[in-house]
């Protein structure tokens, strides 16, 4: 069983503290899927956390069905989103995908898979749940993504109600470990502790577009969805379903 991720606290730290990457992407993916917009098709998101994109996606006038694994993210999502077709919980690789015009992630979602082979499972289903002239759009984090944090010192974050301590490894070369501990204030002033392990696979992501091409999908590598800056080793895939 995959260990659960994005508990109450750290979901809670991650939605007050942590969506620029989200809004920074926004706007390359929103111009990616303005094909799927025009013929009101529909949206997959993959990993949607407290629901960041997912705001944008529908502002923007597209019918989304954002998932994620984490009920805790859900349940933000849904206090903060309104609109959505659908908001549920979605487990890569064994859940079923629903048919769609569109699939994106950010936030390196498909990296917490266990493995490469749980990634490639889970590429398997985007292709077989995409339409055809279906758009691809989701971030990966390269191998090469650990090589470069290899010595990244403890890093903290202090807000009034709450804080966040991460500690960083490579426990392997292709897996990126984040130990973090939370702190949240309780209504009484005192304040609790939670701490979680993420582990990241980490994969040459050059080899994407020759899994996806299996899967009908016309995909490339990219250092970005638009004008935005990704974090250093953090990819885009874009790409779209091709007639068989």
């Amino acid at each position: 069983m995959q260990p659960a991720y994005y508990r109450d606290d750290l979901a809670l730290v991650h939605h007050l503290g942590f969506g620029t990457h989200a809004d920074a992407c926004a706007p390359g993916i929103l111009a990616l899927l303005e094909p799927v917009r025009e013929r009101r098709g529909l949206v997959l998101e993959l990993g949607c956390g407290s629901g960041r994109l997912t705001r944008h996606l529908i502002d923007a006038g597209h019918r989304v069905v954002a998932t994620d694994a984490s009920l805790s993210m859900l349940a933000l999502a849904r206090d903060h989103t309104r609109g959505a077709e659908d908001i549920r919980q979605l487990t890569l690789p064994e859940d079923p995908l629903p048919e769609v015009d569109a699939i994106v992630s950010v936030g390196h979602a498909l990296s917490y898979l266990p493995n490469e082979a749980a990634l490639e499972k889970a590429m398997t289903a985007i292709g077989m749940a995409l339409r055809v002239g279906g758009v691809l759009a989701l971030d990966l984090c390269d191998v090469a993504w650990g090589q470069v944090r290899r010595d990244t010192p403890m890093a903290a974050w202090v807000q009034d109600d709450w804080a966040l301590v991460t500690r960083f490894s490579i426990t392997e070369a292709n897996r990126f470990v984040r130990e973090m501990t939370t702190f949240v204030r309780n209504h009484d002033g005192c304040w609790r502790r939670d701490d979680e392990r993420h582990e990241n696979i980490l994969i040459d992501t050059a080899k994407m577009p020759a899994v996806l091409a299996r899967h009908g999908i016309a995909a490339k590598v990219a250092p970005s969805f638009g004008s935005e800056k990704l974090p250093e080793w953090l990819v885009a895939i874009v790409g779209m379903k091709s007639p068989a």
